[in-house]
């Protein structure tokens, strides 16, 4: 019989565990877009301008004394500019769209509202929709961790896990859901899942869900959950599809937009021109091996080229790894672990990888293939020059 888990004080505790999405095979993914190699240099400019001086801190927002406590010890102390604005409309029970770049902290702006409500209300339940894995299960390390202590319990339903365990994780009837839209669908489809009570709703990087063809899922899913919710919905760009979903399902939201720019400032990018495979894999050794390049991201197309590169640079002694679609929860947990802690420094990926991987100190980005449109480059190189650091992005263009 398998134990109950919930937010308790206990720093082993955590969301029940049960993952996925529909596997995100190639036919969700957008052909490539032809995108002119001029696109992808740019100098890095960091930005001159004053800093964002809050309207608000921490104190100022009406928050339950254990969230307060909480976020103290995590050691939140001004909030970024999409906290600041979003979360006080969000404790009045407003509908939100924030518009921000990659990196900015809005998984706290929403996270802080909603499980404010949860806690202050017993009949209210939330359910959070991500694209990838990796972003619902930071989504819910940040939620465990705001509420950590709080008694809330919830189920993450991501691929890599037995549905049998996951039956088992929604008999208790969480009150918070975090998943990939496929696999929230697939529950509700089995009747394992009934989310006619849930009144809030949380779309994360809306853009990109429906990138990867999932419009019909989201579609469904907000058509089942209660009438009368709070609704807030984060995304990168602002785009008829995006406005279509919004406008179909809120009334008066708040717009708030912290958006800088298509790509950090931050990021220095540059092409690498190459000619046949030999002179490809030679080039990005060469890069590899050069000062200051300490952690790297490498894309790729496919699982079976991630593979290959990998191996190729682990056989050049590079301490390399992979991630890709095709490998389990857990491995691709391990990895990323070995990632963050630099065990290995060059991670080789499918764009699995280009949302949702917090790992702040990334020197470099690599395209080693090209990306399938613009808005995946921007998302790719968005995981370098964070915390005011200047990163790299290189892509390798063909003579």
């Amino acid at each position: 019989m398998s134990q109950k888990l919930t937010y308790s004080s206990s720093n082993n505790n955590h969301f029940r565990r049960s993952y996925n999405g529909r596997p995100q095979n190639k036919s969700r993914q957008p052909k490539k877009a032809y995108i002119h190699p001029s696109k992808f240099v740019r100098s890095a400019k960091p930005s001159s301008v004053d800093l964002y001086k809050p309207l608000h801190d921490f104190q100022d927002f009406d928050l339950n004394a254990l969230i307060m406590n909480n976020l103290r010890l995590m050691g939140f102390r001004d909030p970024s500019p999409i906290q600041d604005q979003a979360i006080p409309e969000g404790l009045v029970g407003k509908d939100i769209v924030g518009i921000a770049n990659t990196g900015t902290g809005k998984t706290a702006a929403f996270a802080i509202p909603v499980l404010n409500r949860l806690m202050n209300d017993s009949k209210s339940k939330a359910i959070i929709l991500a694209p990838t894995r990796e972003l619902a299960e930071q989504i819910e390390q940040q939620c465990r961790m705001i509420a950590k202590g709080s008694g809330l319990d919830g189920a993450l339903l991501i691929g890599g896990t037995s549905m049998g365990q996951q039956f088992r994780d929604l008999k208790y009837n969480p009150r918070i859901i975090i998943g990939t839209p496929g696999r929230i669908k697939d529950h509700i489809d089995r009747s394992s899942l009934n989310i006619a009570s849930f009144n809030l709703v949380v779309l994360d990087e809306v853009d990109r869900m429906l990138d990867m063809g999932f419009v019909h899922d989201i579609t469904e899913i907000l058509n089942k959950v209660n009438l009368q919710r709070q609704s807030f919905y984060f995304s990168a760009t602002l785009d008829n599809r995006v406005k279509g979903i919004i406008e179909s399902f809120s009334q008066n939201p708040v717009y708030i937009s912290v958006k800088s720019g298509d790509t950090s400032d931050n990021v220095d990018q540059n092409i690498v021109n190459f000619a046949g495979r030999d002179n490809k894999i030679n080039i990005l050794h060469d890069i590899l091996i050069k000062d200051g390049t300490t952690k790297t991201l490498v894309f790729d197309d496919t699982h079976r080229s991630v593979e290959k590169l990998s191996s190729e640079l682990a056989a050049r002694g590079f301490l390399a790894d992979s991630i890709h679609g095709g490998k389990s929860q857990p491995q691709r947990q391990r990895v990323l672990r070995k990632f963050k802690n630099s065990e290995i420094n060059v991670l080789v990926a499918t764009d699995v990888a280009a949302r949702g991987l917090d790992v702040s100190d990334i020197t470099h980005v690599i395209n080693y293939s090209l990306p399938q449109s613009y808005d995946d480059y921007v998302h790719r190189i968005g995981r370098t020059g964070r915390a005011g650091k200047i990163g790299y992005a290189l892509t390798f263009v063909e003579k």
